[in-house]
């Protein structure tokens, strides 16, 4: 798959994202260090897993989100800490991102992963 292909279903994924409720699209659920506007939302489920609601006003930002909540949602905070986002560097997204998007992905990251660690202390 070329990258022109899978740039196309990164914006695909994010069109399929839920809509996030407009009054969630607070200063405190918004993720710093990204270019574009990110919010970020962790509930944690009775059976202790993080489900994440996340939007953006950026196409390929909201795609990356899609990603990141089908690789990160629905799971304990003790798997999400565990876990290493390899597969930025198997997709191929670190050489094909602009560095701003890039670094964008991984304030995304660092923000599931504060979600995660916070939890975890509560439970």
């Amino acid at each position: 798959m070329s990258w022109e292909d899978r740039y196309r279903h990164i914006i695909d994924l994010g069109k399929s994202l839920p809509p996030m409720r407009e009054d969630d699209k607070t200063e405190d659920l918004k993720v710093r260090g990204c270019q574009s506007q990110v919010w970020l939302k962790a509930e944690l489920r009775p059976d202790r897993t993080l489900h994440f609601i996340a939007d953006s006003d950026a196409l390929i930002v909201k795609g990356l989100i899609a990603m990141l909540l089908r690789i990160y949602s629905d799971r304990t905070p003790q798997e999400i800490l565990a876990s290493d986002p390899d597969f930025i560097r198997e997709l191929g997204l670190a050489q094909h991102l602009s560095p701003s998007r890039a670094n964008g992905l991984n304030a995304m990251i660092k923000q599931i992963k504060y979600y995660a660690l916070a939890f975890q202390m509560k439970l």
